[in-house]
């Protein structure tokens, strides 16, 4: 079965997303991190959840890119 490309602007929303995704991730682990450390009231659970929210981001974007270069390959 063939696959079929996608159009201009599919990929232009697609590459959109990727562009959103880590800042959006960052601040979703910063605000967990902040109603965390009111919750509980500590003050250093808004830094570990920062940086995982961070490093989500990141495996997110890298498994997109290694997706998008395995299909030009095709």
């Amino acid at each position: 079965m063939a696959s079929r490309k996608p159009t201009t602007a599919a990929r232009f929303a697609q590459y959109t997303s990727l562009g959103l995704l880590l800042p959006a991730s960052t601040i979703v682990g910063l605000a967990i991190g902040y109603y965390l450390d009111k919750a509980f009231g500590t003050r250093w659970l808004r830094i570990v959840f920062l940086i995982l929210g961070t490093v989500a981001g990141f495996v997110s974007l890298i498994r997109q890119i290694m997706r998008d270069s395995g299909d030009d390959a095709n």
